[in-house]
């Protein structure tokens, strides 16, 4: 579905990714872990084809990104960033609206049940007349699942990649989202990829789980194999005692 080889990128000077290489299934969740400065985001950005790497290959459904038109990579995946910015003001339902932009020549009355469907399903029905700027930090980022959602409603085989999308949530939320990931998996074939920082969370929400180190892949695999004390004490320089009360 998702798969990275021999992914490496220098900014500033600086080498920030070394030679990853990656696959993300369809019918998973797959978490990216890491500590700060591990390079989490940045590969997410060249995962997504924000970001052309200096080497290496990304494809999606067997598809290099490269070759790929903006409006054929908006239909394959869409990126839920942890931080999205809109600087003018505008409705609940017109930041939800802006997800089918790349389905330009589609009947109006199929876009508004589209809007509807997604809005339903992340709980956000009842900011469609709000201004964006009224809502909280995790109604702002419910709302901005639904546009991400909307951008690939429709859509089969697709991949979704999240960047901390539980970090204004609360627990209500927090298991609504994962619980609508799954059935994407299930119904839809998407394969998901999420940053997480809540180590428990990984191991009980996702299937596989890739930790960074230095830019580098340290290990990846079963999320409740690869999240144990060993792993996490070196990756994130803690005592076992500290993990144990974790």
């Amino acid at each position: 579905m998702l798969k990275a080889t021999d992914i490496s990128l220098s900014l500033s000077g600086k080498q920030i990714l070394k030679n990853i290489s990656l696959q993300a299934q369809q019918r998973e969740i797959t978490a990216i872990l890491g500590p700060n400065g591990a390079g989490k985001s940045t590969l997410m950005k060249c995962l997504a084809g924000f970001q052309k790497p200096d080497t290496g290959k990304i494809e999606i459904a067997d598809k290099v990104i490269g070759d790929l038109s903006g409006g054929e990579l908006a239909k394959q995946r869409a990126v839920l960033t942890q931080h999205v910015s809109i600087g003018f003001p505008i409705k609940g339902v017109d930041v939800v609206a802006l997800g089918r932009a790349a389905y330009r020549n589609e009947d109006i009355s199929e876009q508004n049940e589209i809007i509807r469907e997604v809005m339903a399903l992340t709980g956000t029905t009842e900011f469609a007349e709000r201004q964006l700027d009224t809502l909280s930090g995790g109604e702002a980022q419910r709302l901005h699942l639904s546009r991400v959602l909307a951008q690939l409603w429709g859509q089969r085989n697709a991949v979704l990649f999240l960047d901390e999308p539980t970090s204004a949530l609360d627990l209500k939320y927090q298991f609504q989202l994962f619980d609508l990931c799954s059935s994407l998996c299930e119904n839809l074939n998407f394969a998901i990829v999420a940053i997480l920082h809540d180590l428990n969370l990984a191991r009980k929400m996702t299937n596989k789980t890739i930790l960074l180190k230095e830019g580098g892949l340290y290990r990846a695999g079963d999320s409740r194999e690869i999240i144990n004390s060993n792993s996490v004490c070196d990756l994130y320089e803690i005592t076992e005692e500290q993990f144990n009360s974790l």
